[in-house]
């Protein structure tokens, strides 16, 4: 079998096409190229993998088809920063090899050595990963996914996969994928997360290399409108004090409560071997109407259908403390079909992820990352002031470039709906409601522009209304081709990519009856590639 892979690698273009895809100036000039969210610089990109920080620098790793515009063989690409917002692209660090393509996966720091990777006192980055065997998926194996692993003793500019490759073998299962890893000190030893079709498996290393199966989890919880991927457990701060807890990622697709692929959590404590539920979740999952029977009752981390697959940081300092996350900015209902040419994918901004307790229980809200702020060109207040009929707020506002972030203070009183409306001259528009009389939020990208490529692209998307919805705040980043909504401190989040034909410049607001806008501003911002 291994045999039989080598042979059609031996027919995939390697060495000088790459070198000079590799070589050729990256233009990130074209229609709908984000100009502050990273996107490859050309070709095909799904997953983040492999996020880690290691000597001031925040890796980002992806599944990246490096031949083509659509889903293809998967290797790793790679681009590294010190903020996680100007990003440097590297060369492509993981190849398919003889035991398959390279899917999804995680890095770690193995500060203690524990793999015997380092040399002189250097610690080594290792990466985990699934190889995904298309020779023996295609004779009818189900094995066919496994588990390898790959060091590097130069901060991740090389990579050398380990010879006794695959680590983790399949036990039987069609989807055995995902592995994130982290280093649980309790019990010093490493822990992987494992993606198994409809539920995580945990395992346990004492030097990433042998591994044993511990738990599962999720069978009998959460959304299972399809398969389970990607996940990841991260131990958290309860409102950043002591008391913690474990936070559970799994994504799905299909499944999201708006179509398609998204993100949903689990809280709950993990004592080394085993993850449990929270109890307080148990009796809310358990008690939550589900719209869709086929989804279950599950939480959220993005009700946007653009935010997928995403992950957190590693070996972040200790002194930082935040739990840092990035996501696929895409969706698996037409990630294929988005009309962008040189390239297909983008990353989401990255964001702050915060275990809140809240009189609904405890919750996962995500916060844009402090070092967005490094993009603001200048700022442009908004007055206070009251609004019933259509108001454009822009003003004077830097927003011709289509990239700019709106924070707004709102106060409802009587209002049953207040929309914000993201517009450009060609009467396209991305719309924001808070429609208290549905009980919902809703982001309506209907007429935000090309939209055909797709039927359920232009599906309305909506969020449960939390609380009684009078005073909302709420912050929006917007770029050529997306639009990230975060309300009230980021306890519902929405992101959804757009495709408009010229960017959004101006911004309006609305609503049935009188509302007050308590505060506001527009912020510019300057694009990340020169």
């Amino acid at each position: 079998m291994k045999n039989a892979w080598a042979a059609v690698l031996a027919l995939v273009p390697t060495g000088l096409p790459v070198a000079q895809m590799e070589s050729a100036a990256p233009q990130y000039g074209e229609e709908y190229r984000p100009q502050y969210h990273f996107s490859p610089p050309q070709q095909w990109m799904n997953d983040p993998n492999g996020l880690v920080y290691f000597q001031g620098a925040y890796h980002l790793f992806y599944q990246y088809h490096p031949y083509g515009n659509t889903w293809g063989p998967m290797h790793w690409g790679h681009a590294i920063s010190k903020d996680m917002v100007y990003w440097e692209n590297l060369p492509i660090a993981l190849f398919p090899d003889v035991n398959g393509a390279i899917f999804s996966g995680s890095a770690v720091v193995d500060w203690k050595n524990t793999s015997g990777f380092g040399v002189d006192a250097t610690p080594p980055l290792v990466a985990v990963f699934t190889y995904h065997d298309h020779l023996a998926q295609n004779f009818g194996r189900v094995d066919f996914q496994t588990q390898g692993i790959a060091y590097s003793l130069d901060r991740g500019r090389s990579w050398a996969k380990y010879g006794g490759n695959p680590v983790l073998q399949n036990p039987g299962n069609r989807d055995f994928r995902d592995p994130k890893v982290f280093w649980y000190a309790r019990q010093a030893k490493w822990i992987m997360t494992l993606a198994v079709s409809d539920h995580v498996s945990f395992y346990s290393s004492k030097d990433l290399k042998t591994w044993t199966h511990e738990s599962d989890f999720g069978r009998e919880w959460g959304a299972h409108g399809g398969v389970w991927e990607c996940p990841d457990l991260i131990e958290m701060q309860i409102d950043g004090k002591d008391a913690r807890k474990f936070v559970l990622l799994v994504s799905t697709n299909p499944g999201g409560p708006n179509g398609g692929s998204a993100t949903q959590y689990f809280v709950g404590d993990f004592d080394g071997v085993r993850f449990s539920l929270d109890p307080d979740l148990q009796r809310k999952l358990k008690a939550a109407p589900a719209e869709r029977p086929d989804l279950g009752a599950a939480l959220w981390l993005d009700y946007g259908t653009d935010d997928y697959a995403g992950s957190t940081w590693s070996d972040v300092r200790a002194e930082d403390g935040r739990v840092l996350f990035i996501g696929w900015m895409n969706n698996w209902e037409y990630a294929s079909k988005v009309p962008t040419q040189r390239w297909r994918g983008a990353m989401t901004i990255p964001r702050e992820l915060k275990l809140v307790k809240t009189a609904r229980g405890l919750e996962v809200h995500s916060t844009p990352a402090a070092e967005l702020q490094t993009l603001r060109t200048k700022d442009w207040p908004i007055r206070r002031t009251r609004i019933r009929q259509e108001t454009d707020l822009t003003g004077s506002a830097g927003t011709k470039s289509g990239l700019f972030e709106v924070q707004l203070s709102l106060k409802l009183g009587s209002a049953q709906i207040a929309a914000l409306s993201l517009r450009n001259a060609n009467r396209a528009e991305t719309v924001f409601r808070i429609n208290r009389a549905a009980g919902r939020y809703e982001l309506d990208r209907s007429a935000s522009g090309a939209v055909k490529f797709s039927p359920p692209f232009a599906r309305l998307q909506t969020a449960p209304l939390v609380g009684t919805g009078n005073n909302i705040s709420l912050r929006v980043f917007v770029d050529r081709s997306s639009v990230e909504v975060f309300v009230n401190g980021g306890e519902t989040v929405f992101t959804a990519i757009v495709f408009p034909e010229t960017p959004y410049d101006s911004v309006v607001l609305s609503a049935d009856r009188e509302i007050e806008l308590q505060s506001g501003a527009i912020d510019g911002l300057r694009p990340i590639w020169k």
